[in-house]
């Protein structure tokens, strides 16, 4: 009779770290040029105690945009407030036209990204500002990493000329990290019997025609989102240091 293996169950929760964290260097902008790495992440919103996660070029984050508005985060003291410069963009406050119970689908994000677009402008204005003062890697983050961070996310990207399949294909890796999202935001549904994280998944998904609007909002603006931003009163001069930090010099 074979000797019984020895089992060893791990007590590392899944979810004591970011799970919706990613850099965005590595995206193609051409001629076989990619974002610089350790200049911005993205993620859901951080926790007290969370582990440092693996794989980063650098961490902690030198400065946190968080995109949260006052009743989210409470008053309470950014969990990376000791390491970390934090600034708050309330994305979403003073928006009375906005209607923030929307479900998930691509019409009401639609909706939603083109409200951001159109009555946020100065703050995704200084988000950029933020981002491009920066010394040091910067990360942008709201509740579940989703949808402020994601119009943010595609702004950014979009400035420096990342080709559009490659933004649309960012936003929709979130869908993959949902399902832990919603766990750590206390908001995962208990499944029934004989539904997986994968059915969830499909019925929280991140529809792309919500990004794909807000890139044609941008492409309506010569040089996409750099002349967007130029014409919300981003100057030509922090557009150009934009380029030369986010993409290798020419």
């Amino acid at each position: 009779m074979p000797a019984a293996t020895e089992v060893t169950l791990s007590t590392t929760d899944p979810l004591d770290r970011l799970v919706n964290l990613r850099d965005l260097g590595g995206q193609p902008v051409g001629d076989g040029a990619m974002t610089r790495t350790g200049v911005v992440y993205r993620s859901d919103a951080p926790h007290t105690g969370d582990r440092a996660p693996d794989g980063m070029p650098s961490w902690p984050p030198k400065v946190v945009v968080d995109l949260r508005d006052s009743w989210e985060t409470e008053g309470k003291q950014h969990p990376l407030a000791e390491v970390a410069e934090v600034r708050h963009i309330p994305l979403l406050e003073d928006l009375d036209e906005v209607e923030l119970e929307l479900d998930d689908s691509a019409h009401d994000l639609t909706k939603l990204y083109q409200t951001i677009l159109q009555g946020a402008s100065k703050k995704l204005v200084e988000v950029f500002r933020i981002a491009l003062e920066a010394d040091g890697p910067v990360l942008i983050h709201c509740a579940a990493g989703k949808d402020r961070t994601g119009v943010s996310a595609a702004m950014l990207l979009s400035a420096v000329g990342v080709r559009e399949d490659a933004i649309v294909a960012d936003y929709a890796r979130t869908d993959q990290n949902m399902f832990g999202v919603l766990k750590r935001l206390d908001a995962a549904p208990v499944l029934p019997p004989g539904v997986d994280e994968e059915v969830v998944r499909e019925l929280m998904s991140t529809p792309t025609e919500a990004i794909e609007s807000v890139l044609a909002t941008f492409a309506a603006h010569e040089g996409g989102a750099a002349g967007w931003l130029r014409s919300h009163g981003a100057t030509e001069q922090e557009l150009t240091r934009w380029r030369h930090k986010f993409t290798p010099k020419p």
